[in-house]
């Protein structure tokens, strides 16, 4: 499993190795889900501006959010990766966009690190890439109560 990590905005969090953060969480993920070590995850870094467009040409809704997910295969049971992998071809699970902005804001907001928010975020993330969502209540219980225990896995508190 490979994590493509690029932040395009420059901006600088207080915390040491971003790239290192993404690629525990992803493959916390991973590992607790028993997802294929041949499949890679995206990671970028943008802009209010540029999430927001992002947003707006596939959600449309036209606003800056702070993490977009698209997964690039479908699940009958969240979680439960059935897909195809591809022998010598690249092998993406799905796309993580974070806006790092957000990830700096929400963090104050919230009265937790930078490094909690950005690693909660691609653990969020991590999910939707797997097929969980938090649409309907009852999902989103399931959802949240993954998202906690796998922050205790990787050990990053509030």
């Amino acid at each position: 499993m490979s994590v493509y990590f690029e932040n395009e905005t420059g901006i600088e969090f207080d915390f040491n190795n971003p790239e290192e953060i993404a690629e525990t969480a992803v493959y916390t993920v991973f590992d607790d889900k028993e997802i294929p070590e041949e499949l890679d995850v995206n990671i970028l870094v943008i802009s209010p501006e540029d999430i927001r467009e992002i947003n707006r040409e596939n959600r449309n809704i036209d606003s800056a959010t702070d993490v977009l997910s698209f997964p690039y295969y479908d699940y009958d049971e969240p979680g439960v990766f059935e897909g195809e992998i591809y022998e010598d071809e690249e092998n993406i699970l799905g796309d993580i966009i974070l806006c790092g902005e957000k990830i700096i804001s929400q963090a104050e907001e919230y009265g937790h690190s930078q490094k909690r928010e950005f690693a909660f975020l691609i653990v969020h993330s991590c999910l939707h890439l797997l097929g969980y969502d938090h649409m309907e209540a009852d999902d989103a219980q399931i959802m949240q109560s993954e998202e906690r225990r796998l922050m205790d896995l990787i050990d990053i508190h509030r």
